[in-house]
């Protein structure tokens, strides 16, 4: 039944970046009306399955340089979902070389697996995912002095057991809004669809939005945003997909902050926080693909 479930999770993976995607949702009158009640927004941008253990043209040392040095907002902090112990990534000196400078520099360092590859924690032993918490916490706080409080679990799946020993470990669950779909990291990885497939979904978020659904913390409403510091193609395109965050905003007619990223890292620590699944009972909401996968599945 396990293998069958990572099998089943990586055919939801490829099928996901191969869709076709649809037009956004209209904005009617209506809901235009209820946005200009909601605060702005903010993206709290994410990054999966990192760092690159790479030694020719590092992709996360390029998202990191983007991050911070951008014409929109210079200093974006995000949050890394780190693989300490795969060997393409946090288990290598150069792997652990970035997440040092990812946290120097003031980006948030979250746990995403400490296995030695991208394994849906689901299909773990309860002693195989106890001992890579451990792991994956203590080879985090080596580098932070603190043990993580940010969780993504990989495929975005977890059910009541995974979570309890999530929440036994302090740490919390935190999904997304946006999803860039660009999670392939060997073969073609590029994105022709980016721009529809971001459009969409944060049409498909505003909806939430003008309902007054989306927590406010600290006057903005917190968007989350994931992609895939692995990803080549992501990396090349980081600021062009920083550009298509703002065009999307304006073309979903969703109004955007001052500082429309987060450029602090005590504040993207808050918002991460409120935006965090509190309970493995709590309904989710994923975007595209993985929304209608894990539909019905029982957390």
């Amino acid at each position: 039944m396990k293998s069958i479930l990572t099998f089943l999770s990586g055919l939801a993976f490829a099928a996901s970046l191969s869709g076709c995607i649809g037009p956004p949702l209209a904005l009617t009158p209506q809901t235009a009306q209820r946005l200009q009640a909601q605060p702005p927004i903010r993206f709290l941008l994410t990054f999966d399955d990192g760092p690159s253990a790479s030694s020719f043209w590092n992709p996360s040392l390029s998202v990191l340089d983007d991050l911070a040095h951008n014409p929109i907002l210079p200093g974006i902090k995000a949050v890394f979902f780190v693989q300490t112990r795969a060997p393409r990534a946090g288990n290598s000196d150069i792997g652990r070389s970035v997440m040092r400078r990812e946290h120097a520099e003031g980006h948030i360092l979250g746990f995403h697996t400490a296995t030695p590859w991208h394994t849906n924690h689901r299909s773990l032993s309860p002693q195989v995912l106890e001992q890579s918490l451990i792991d994956g916490s203590g080879d985090i706080a080596a580098i932070t002095g603190a043990p993580p409080v940010l969780l993504r679990p990989p495929f975005w799946n977890y059910d009541k057991a995974t979570f309890a020993a999530y929440q036994r470990h302090g740490m919390h669950v935190l999904l997304t809004d946006l999803s860039a779909n660009d999670g392939k990291i060997w073969g073609f990885n590029a994105s022709p669809q980016r721009r529809a497939n971001l459009l969409k979904h944060l049409a498909e978020v505003r909806e939430r939005i003008a309902a007054g659904e989306m927590p406010v913390v600290d006057g903005v409403i917190p968007v989350v945003v994931t992609f895939h510091d692995l990803n080549r193609y992501s990396a090349r395109h980081m600021q062009e997909y920083l550009q298509i965050l703002m065009d999307s905003a304006r073309e979903t007619g969703v109004k955007t902050a001052d500082k429309p990223f987060y450029d602090d890292s005590d504040a993207l620590l808050r918002a991460a926080m409120v935006r965090t699944v509190q309970s493995s009972a709590q309904p989710v909401e994923l975007p595209g693909f993985w929304g209608w996968w894990w539909d019905g599945d029982s957390h």
